[in-house]
């Protein structure tokens, strides 16, 4: 036949009909269910409610369990054959042994899934490659009623048959697949393409009939076109076996942990079929959870990884949201990730392992350099809605200057087919195959879909060196990576953030879960404190509660729990238990505190008090203590006994509070009648904050009719619904505060908002409590000021970005909404305004405005998000000097890390009424971390510079050591610098981290 009469749809067609002929059902099974609300153990296995079932027949809803039973025998008919089994639970199954250890993972093929990516199913179990007949079969299964992706797709028995699987038709229909997805990509008139296209037409005559010896002779047809090898290449593939696991998204944490056990079961059972397969998994947190509830599965998982074929992966606890994530949670992720593979596995890791997280803090760089982890695989950048990044390999230049190794999959996915698609993408999409002959490759199913399956491995052996195609070797990724950084000097560098532009929702939604990680991240920092001051008294640390309650908040920080992109019941468990750990965390800041307050010499105080301050810098604050306010001056990292007898008289307040107007020593501020703010005078500055002609403050309502990811790009532009009036106004003094306090009822929900001017304060509270009930709507809050920049300063982990406040092109206009921590700031040189916050991570900078997203209430996935009560702060801070002069990051952690008021006897001790355990002479360094070390009782301190500047400091330390080391941030040696001494000096480059270990004496 002529070549342009071969026609693709009927090459097509052929491969359909040999799919159909593959296996052969020959008897049906016995299927027993026993269902339950939530996972039982295997020797519980009964306990459910028992049913008998056919197909068809239903079996549960979304989010219950069964387990399955499937029994029957081998019919004689399977004599001499190849037999599995076809078993489909419309859910997610694994099959057991008989100590109820994982198996297989079998998936619904009726899953949701991208099906250009591939069918998602995993059905079949291999029985027997030569049956005797008549043997029994007696199967056990844990199943959950769920898809791939949580949602609920009938739950009903699909299949359950005893099939003969004719091997040599199934090994055809990889012959075929392979050679005919090869001819849709080779060039229209290639010879190549021509000459594989007429040997599948051949086939096709031959397989007229599905006869056993037409199929045989259709291989034979075939064989000396898969033969044909690729010769040199330009670009050679590394591909790994992959299945991305969400620890918690559309399903809950139980879940996940029965989703680990499928997938890595599946994955060992592929392993034993292909020699050549080698697979890849992340998360300690993961494994953690297979060795605690499937020993002997991470057994063999172990056995794997010694064998040099299961790579583990990832240099994090769990693959964290790094935008919100705080700096020292993201040290410890590392800390802790990297730990925990070295102890269990021996295996150092050296791949920053994060493919689907939402954007890239420019601060990971310089923490992956100090942690020796100097590569970094992600893909989410092309996710970007409006420019495309300009590289797949790069070098990553973080805000200090300490580069690491990028790499991107060039095929955009972490579920890769495997197919000729798959590497003709590769080739043909890779931005650096001028200057890199390398390229990674991840294949498989993910979110429990079992990583890889038959049809992955099976494409893979045909096309490790097939003409027409890229040779693709499975390897490591860390071994593709060490043949890439052999040209590391050619590759581009890309400086600053990886923004990623999409997902711009997840800085807001879910605002509870935000506040309670950032409170317990600063709450954690502050028992670390309490505690080691503590252990010069003898007291003990709590190491291992300490880990164990870092890790369980590391866990809340997955890509999919801190940034609210989860279903409802993975916040009403992560929010129940953040209250516990914040509780016994507050509770054992107490109990430290407490025992320091008892040894100090109280004796001249009439009602004393010990007030401890975490911060390297000496606060002068109120406090109200049992009634009476006192303005307390406490030195750096240390306490101070205050007299509580005597209150502060009321002529030191200098306060002013009328129905429209607050004035204290230094501002005086101006409201209109909805309640916003006309004007903010500067005093001292004798300038106004607020820019001519508009209203500070301005409380807006949006249409928001997008998801927990995505807010519509156009929002601004849209009408927004400002609060009206008031329906209640209060203004009073109250002690040193002026206040004016003043209701709103919008909708459903009422916010009630003070409004605070502190005497010898600078900075305007927002003290805000909101019962939000709004549908499918976002709250901001405005500030127009009287600054002209085209930047905005925005605190990140360990340093500030700046961003653009114009949208001069589209990558400006992109970073529209913007991650930021305690802080933003316009800064002129001579004058600039910050807005700080508590707990909230959104902000928007255009022009000379401030703007920070307060709530958010989208109804996918979680269609009660943030319908609940809220209480956050956010602060205006007018200062003299730029950012870094009038030191805002101060503010924003003086905002954040409240003194300590500890109530103590008047009695004797040993303690002074007032000390200083560390001091930084440079107010531009920051002491992030005083901890206990990991595997030593010496201290360790982490410092960092917070203003882009390079400086000499000297660093007091009260306590003796016998000497000081600089160490990395796994707490590894690097240099001695310091012995038997006091004060020590450092120097550091702009942003840098220093973590210094302090020894006792030998």
């Amino acid at each position: 036949m002529p070549y342009e009469t071969i026609k693709i749809e009927k090459l097509k067609a052929t491969l359909n009909r040999i799919q159909k002929h593959i296996y052969t059902p020959i008897a049906s099974l016995e299927v027993t269910a026993y269902v339950t609300k939530e996972p039982v153990a295997f020797d519980q296995r009964r306990s459910g409610l028992e049913m008998g079932l056919k197909p068809g027949d239903k079996w549960g809803e979304l989010w219950d369990c069964a387990w399955f039973r499937f029994t029957g025998s081998m019919p004689g008919t399977a004599v001499g054959k190849k037999v599995v089994l076809l078993i489909d639970v419309n859910g997610e199954l694994c099959l057991v042994d008989d100590e109820g250890a994982p198996v297989q993972g079998l998936t619904n093929v009726n899953s949701e899934f991208d099906y250009s990516l591939g069918l998602p199913g995993k059905r079949v179990v291999h029985i027997s490659s030569c049956a005797t007949g008549g043997e029994s079969i007696d199967l056990w299964g844990d199943a959950g009623c769920n898809d791939l992706f949580g949602h609920y797709r009938s739950g009903t028995l699909k299949e359950a048959d005893i099939a003969i699987c004719n091997e040599e038709t199934r090994r055809l229909y990889y012959d075929f697949e392979v050679l005919l997805e090869l001819v849709e990509h080779l060039p229209e008139q290639s010879a190549r393409r021509i000459r594989v296209r007429h040997a599948l037409y051949e086939a096709t005559l031959v397989l007229a009939e599905m006869a056993e010896e037409n199929i045989v002779a259709a291989r034979e047809i075939l064989a000396p076109e898969l033969a044909k090898q690729g010769g040199d290449s330009s670009l050679s593939i590394s591909a790994i076996g992959h299945a991305h696991i969400d620890l918690a998204w559309l399903w809950p944490i139980r879940e996940t942990i029965r989703k680990g056990a499928r997938t890595f079961s599946t994955a060992l059972r592929m392993m034993e079929q292909y020699p050549d397969y080698v697979f890849g998994a992340s998360q300690p947190q993961l494994y953690l959870w297979m060795k605690q509830y499937y020993p002997k599965l991470y057994d063999q998982i172990k056995a794997r990884v010694e064998e040099g074929r299961w790579e583990i992966q990832g240099a994090m606890w769990v693959e964290p949201d790094s935008n919100l994530a705080g700096g020292e949670a993201l040290v410890r992720q590392i800390l802790y990730g990297k730990r925990f593979f070295l102890q269990e596995f021996n295996r150092e890791m050296k791949i920053l392992w994060v493919p689907d997280i939402f954007g890239y803090s420019a601060s990971l760089p310089q923490l992956l350099k100090q942690s020796g982890v100097p590569y970094m695989v992600t893909q989410k950048l092309s996710w970007s809605e409006y420019n495309d990044h300009p590289h797949h390999t790069f070098m990553w230049e973080g805000l200090d200057g300490s580069k690491v190794l990028t790499h991107l999959p060039p095929e955009d996915t972490y579920n890769s087919p495997a197919a000729p698609r798959s590497i003709v993408k590769t080739e043909q999409d890779y931005l650096d195959k001028n200057i890199s002959g390398h390229a990674l490759m991840l294949f498989g199913i993910g979110d429990g879909g079992g990583g890889p399956g038959e049809e992955h491995l099976e494409r893979l052996m045909r096309e490790k060196n097939l003409q027409g195609l890229s040779p693709v070797t499975q390897e490591p990724a860390l071994d593709f990576f060490e043949k890439l950084d052999s040209q590391a000097e050619r590759y581009k560098v890309w400086r600053g953030e990886l923004y990623l532009e999409k997902h711009q929702g997840t800085l807001t939604s879910q605002a509870r879960n935000k506040k309670y990680n950032r409170q317990m991240e600063k709450a954690l920092r502050e028992l670390e404190f309490a505690a080691t001051i503590s252990l010069s008294l003898g007291r003990a640390y709590p190491a291992d509660e300490l880990e164990l309650i870092w890790k369980e908040t590391l866990l809340y920080q997955f890509h999919d729990i801190l940034p609210g992109s989860s279903i409802a019941r993975v916040y009403e468990e992560s929010l129940a238990r953040y209250e516990e750990l914040l509780s016994r965390v507050e509770a054992l800041i107490g109990e430290y505190y407490g025992r320091l307050a008892a040894g100090i010499d109280s004796r001249s105080f009439d009602r004393p008090a010990a007030v401890f301050n975490s911060l390297p810098w000496e606060r002068k604050e109120w406090l109200q203590i049992d009634g009476s306010w006192i303005r307390a001056t406490v030195p750096s990292m240390g306490y101070r006994v205050i007299e509580t007898a005597v209150a502060a008289p009321l002529e030191e307040f200098n306060l002013a509070a009328t129905p429209d107007m607050l004035e204290n020593e230094y501002l005086k501020i101006s409201f209109h009648a909805d309640g916003s703010i006309l004007s903010i005078f500067d005093k001292g500055l004798e300038r106004e904050i607020v820019a001519e002609g508009s209203r500070a403050n301005v409380l807006s309502l949006y249409h928001d009719n997008g998801d927990a990811w995505d807010f519509p790009a156009d929002y601004s532009r849209m009408k927004a619904m400002e609060m009206g009036l008031p329906s209640d106004i209060k203004v009073y003094v109250d002690g040193p505060k002026a206040v004016r306090e003043q209701t709103y009822r919008f909708g459903e929900s009422t916010l009630v908002q003070k409004i605070l001017l502190t005497s010898q304060s600078k900075r305007v509270d927002f003290e805000s409590s909101v019962d939000w009930l709004e549908n499918e709507k976002m709250l901001r809050a405005s500030f127009p000021v009287r600054v002209f920049t085209d930047a905005v300063n925005c605190d990140v982990q360990f340093g500030h970005i700046k961003r653009p406040t114009h949208r001069n092109t589209s990558w400006d206009s992109a970073k529209d909404e913007i991650c930021a921590h305690q802080w933003i700031d316009l800064s002129q040189h001579d004058f600039g305004v910050a807005l700080l916050n508590d707990c909230k991570y959104g902000f928007k900078a255009e022009g000379n405005v401030l703007d920070i997203n307060l709530l958010r209430s989208p109804s996918a996935p979680d269609p009660t998000c943030d319908r609940a009560r809220h209480r956050f702060v956010y602060s205006l801070l007018p200062h003299g000097g730029d950012f870094v002069q009038a030191q805002v990051y101060k503010e924003g952690y003086a905002l954040n890390v409240p003194l300590r008021v500890i109530g103590i006897s008047s009695s004797g001790g040993d303690e002074a009424q007032s000390n200083s355990y560390y001091q930084i002479d440079s107010p531009h360094v920051m002491i992030e971390t005083v901890k206990k070390a990991e595997d030593s009782d010496a201290i360790i301190i982490r410092l960092y510079e917070t203003s882009g500047t390079s400086l000499t400091t000297d660093f007091h330390v009260k306590a003796p050591y016998g000497k000081a080391d600089l160490v990395d941030l796994m707490e590894r040696e690097l240099e001695e610098i310091a012995q038997g001494k006091g004060t020590m000096t450092l120097s550091f480059t702009p942003f840098e981290i220093k973590t210094i270990r302090l020894s006792g004496s030998e």
